[in-house]
C-alpha cells in the first residue's frame, strides 16, 4: 500500500506561484498530478517517470508548471508559476506501476487526499 500526502496549497493572486509537494511511502512508481474544480471532472495536469527522466504536461499548464521528484526525500513536486484563476482546484497526486505516459486517472492506483489551490483575480 502506497500512501501519498500532499501539501503546499493555498490562496494566491493571479500571476503568482505555488509549489505543491507529495510525500510518498513507497518507491519505483510513476507519479502524476491531477486537479478537480467544483462541478468539473478530474483533470490530468502532469506526470513524471519513476526515474524522473521523463515528464509530460497537459497543454493548459505547459510552460507554466514543472513536475519534479527528489528520490532521496521520496517526494514529488509541482512548481506552478503564472497562476490563473482557472487553475483553482483541488490538486491530487497519484501513483501507478503501469509505466510512464498515462494521462488517464483510471491508470493510477494510489491517491492522496488533495490540497486546495485558489487563485484570485
Amino acid at each position: 500500500q502506497v500512501q501519498l500526502v500532499e501539501s503546499g496549497g493555498g490562496l494566491v493572486q493571479a500571476g503568482g506561484s505555488l509549489r505543491l509537494s507529495c510525500a510518498a511511502s513507497g518507491r519505483g512508481y510513476t507519479m502524476g498530478w491531477f486537479r478537480q474544480a467544483p462541478g468539473k471532472e478530474r483533470e490530468y495536469v502532469a506526470t513524471i517517470s519513476s526515474s524522473g527522466g521523463n515528464t509530460d504536461y497537459a497543454d493548459s499548464v505547459k510552460g507554466r508548471f514543472t513536475i519534479s521528484r527528489d528520490a532521496a526525500k521520496n517526494t514529488v513536486y509541482l512548481e506552478m508559476n503564472s497562476l490563473k484563476p482557472e487553475d483553482t482546484a483541488l490538486y491530487y497526486c497519484a501513483a501507478q506501476y503501469l509505466g510512464f505516459g498515462r494521462r488517464n486517472s483510471a491508470a493510477y492506483t494510489y491517491w492522496g487526499q488533495g490540497t486546495q489551490v485558489t487563485v484570485s483575480s
